[in-house]
């Protein structure tokens, strides 16, 4: 059934994301970073960046990195109602659309988000095809001369909806783990040959992450250094304030507090790209 009356919209959405919190509390996650300080709570984080990963793990980073000064595509779609009512409870502004069908009012809408927060897309929503990259991000990475950020994201043994994402819901208590990429500048301007070449480049590199997260969760086994991640490890939430008043006034964003060392290079899980 349906939900289409705002009220109950809006109560879904809070439901969903008490279900979100209680939920994920019950894992455990670690990560890896290429370059720890790519994290937007990490103290070093440059700036805005194009953060991407696949649909299907989408409560990972919803839940670990809200209140972060991020904003999220949603589909337009009126099933994805109760997901932005969800997302905006987590932490997350939202700008409503896609980067396939239709999608130029919601990469101009992204492209202003973008002069004072920093962007998070699924490449393959909403509709697919899953685990292919669409030319959206790659177009704004080197539009806006934003740096990208590619997330390998997995869980241990997820329960997987039937849906064209294969969807995955982590198991309670089980683990999750996330193989973090470098910041990626791409060159501004590429024209269509270049978007189709860098498109296809960085959809290599973020099913290359996902299948090493995927692995390392299967696993189970123990790194030298492995960072913990928390969701505690957030910025307070009126960072996302902050960082709005800092560009109205011209100010670079605030930069975020409170992160614990993240792994180096040199105690990567996977080999350097």
């Amino acid at each position: 059934m349906k939900i289409d009356h705002p009220l109950a919209t809006a109560w879904a959405g809070l439901l969903a994301t008490a279900l979100i919190r209680r939920w994920m509390g019950t894992l455990e996650f670690r990560a890896a970073y290429y370059d720890p300080a790519v994290d937007p709570v990490h103290p070093a984080c440059p700036g805005r960046m194009l953060y991407v990963f696949w649909h299907e793990y989408i409560l990972i980073p919803a839940y670990m990195r809200g209140h972060c000064g991020l904003t999220m595509l949603v589909s337009r779609h009126r099933d994805a109602e109760i997901l932005v009512q969800a997302a905006r409870h987590l932490g997350f502004a939202c700008v409503r659309g896609s980067t396939n069908r239709g999608g130029a009012a919601a990469l101009r809408a992204l492209a202003e988000r973008s002069r004072f927060s920093s962007l998070t897309i699924t490449p393959d929503g909403p509709r697919g095809p899953r685990r292919v990259m669409s030319l959206g991000p790659i177009y704004l990475a080197s539009r806006l001369e934003m740096p990208l950020v590619a997330l390998g994201l997995g869980c241990d043994r997820p329960w997987r909806l039937p849906s064209w994402d294969r969807f995955a819901i982590p198991r309670p208590w089980s683990r999750c783990r996330g193989v973090v990429g470098p910041a990626l500048r791409l060159p501004p301007d590429l024209d269509r040959d270049g978007l189709e070449h860098y498109r296809q480049e960085v959809e290599r590199l973020l099913n290359r992450l996902t299948s090493e997260a995927e692995a390392w969760a299967a696993r189970g086994d123990r790194r030298e250094n492995e960072q913990p991640v928390r969701p505690d490890d957030r910025p307070p939430q009126r960072t996302a304030r902050r960082t709005i008043l800092h560009a109205a006034h011209g100010l670079p964003p605030p930069r975020p507090r409170n992160m614990t060392p993240s792994l180096t290079a040199s105690n990567l899980p996977v080999s350097t790209p």
